[in-house]
């Protein structure tokens, strides 16, 4: 039997939901014992301290990490976080589903990810982009085109992409657009990346909606987490005409039955940064907004937001997992024994994001740049093939949704990992 020798490095609530996701799927699959571990754990991870000077002349040291957690399929992928309740724990999780993601999809890469322990917005322009550089500098040995591709998460943007590529591209002594993605247009950028997530989320909304015979002209929608992904997912849902009714961010959110005008809330948040005394409705908390009665709830935030006590409370038809593992390993378990909620699994739902960041990183390599609607094109082909190849694994093996996932992202990786061997 396999022993592996794990320290405590990464022990936290969200890291030991992946590991038993993985324990669960790993089962299902019958995975030997000699490729369990080697295809769970991390293959490293890298924690840096980054002074930044501040406004006031004093000096702050934050602490940032990344987490690779797959590099036998390609290059590892994956966001950087700028959040104040960031941990290394968090992060070696994120690259555990990105390493599933990848290999669901189809994409050459395995997974990573970074985060940084700081609220970005107590920060200055200034001390937010000798943030991001400083983080880029000490990363600059660790990333690469061909090694591993940052790309923008919750507190990141492009700009922030911006300043990184170029203390990159200085080190290097060339510019290299490919070490990241979500990148400005300007900068080698991809069209549609800024809203790939959000889109591929209401695509596949509408899909399973289709499947399940509701109307998306008759739906509802409550969206947690009115960020990049929230909003996008929030637009593009009304666009194919269904009526957003709730959003929300940290500070909380508005419940209107009638529709929540989505440009007036995002004017608002763009002068205020927060949603709280936005006008469009009725406030309500973050807890509340998850249990209103709706068709489809995209949880877009942050982790464990469903739990086994509130699942039992839902009032919708769809989850659409906007969000990485929004839903605790007990929540799966109502859900599972509820026969009125259909969900979308987060390393399906949410994969436009990093699909589009592969088409950006191709772009780049080849300096050949595609039109918005190609690469929506390709993004809604890629994410039917891999819908359609999750819905054949649930139908064959009687598998939830997640674990078929799941088990397909899991064995391409366990796949690459036994046919490299065992090095050195």
């Amino acid at each position: 039997m396999s022993k592996a020798i794990v320290s405590s490095l990464y022990d936290s609530d969200v890291f030991r939901m992946a590991c038993r996701q993985f324990d669960k799927a790993a089962d299902a699959i019958n995975l030997p014992e000699s490729l369990r571990d080697r295809t769970k754990y991390p293959r490293r991870c890298l924690a840096v301290s980054l002074p930044v000077r501040r406004r006031d002349g004093s000096v702050t040291v934050f602490e940032g990490y990344r987490v690779q957690h797959n590099l036998s399929t390609g290059p590892s992928k994956g966001g950087i976080r700028f959040h104040q309740d960031v941990t290394l724990g968090e992060v070696a999780a994120l690259a555990m589903w990105m390493s599933w993601k990848t290999s669901l999809v189809g994409l050459p890469y395995g997974g990573a990810k970074g985060g940084v322990i700081v609220d970005p917005n107590q920060l200055t322009e200034s001390e937010l982009e000798h943030l991001s550089r400083r983080y880029m500098q000490e990363m600059v040995n660790f990333v690469g085109p061909q090694v591993d591709v940052p790309a923008p998460d919750v507190g990141t943007n492009e700009r922030i992409m911006a300043w990184m590529m170029d203390t990159y591209s200085n080190h290097v002594g060339h510019v290299a657009s490919a070490v990241v993605t979500g990148k400005p247009i300007a900068l080698g950028g991809s069209e549609g990346r800024r809203e790939a997530t959000g889109a591929g989320v209401a695509y596949l909304a509408r899909k399973y909606l289709e499947k399940m015979k509701l109307p998306v002209s008759k739906a509802t929608v409550a969206v947690q987490g009115f960020g990049n992904v929230g909003s996008e997912t929030a637009l593009a849902l009304r666009n194919y005409g269904a009526k957003v009714i709730a959003i929300s961010d940290y500070t909380g959110g508005v419940y209107n039955p009638k529709g929540i005008n989505l440009e007036k809330a995002l004017a608002y948040l763009r002068s205020q940064k927060v949603l709280l005394d936005f006008d469009g409705g009725e406030p309500v908390t973050n807890e509340q907004l998850l249990e209103l009665k709706c068709t489809v709830l995209a949880p877009c935030a942050l982790e464990r937001v469903i739990t086994d006590q509130n699942a039992k409370r839902l009032r919708c038809r769809l989850i659409a997992e906007g969000a990485n593992g929004p839903t605790t390993n007990g929540a799966d378990r109502v859900l599972e024994q509820r026969d009125d909620i259909e969900l979308i699994p987060d390393v399906l739902c949410n994969s436009g994001g990093v699909i589009v960041s592969y088409f950006e990183w191709l772009q780049n390599l080849s300096n050949y740049y595609w039109t918005r609607d190609e690469v929506l094109k390709k993004l809604h082909a890629m994410l039917d093939r891999a819908s359609d190849a999750v819905e054949v694994q649930q139908r064959k093996f009687k598998f939830s949704r997640r674990l078929a996932a799941l088990t397909l992202g899991i064995q391409r990786v366990a796949d690459a990992k036994q046919s490299r061997g065992l090095f050195p």
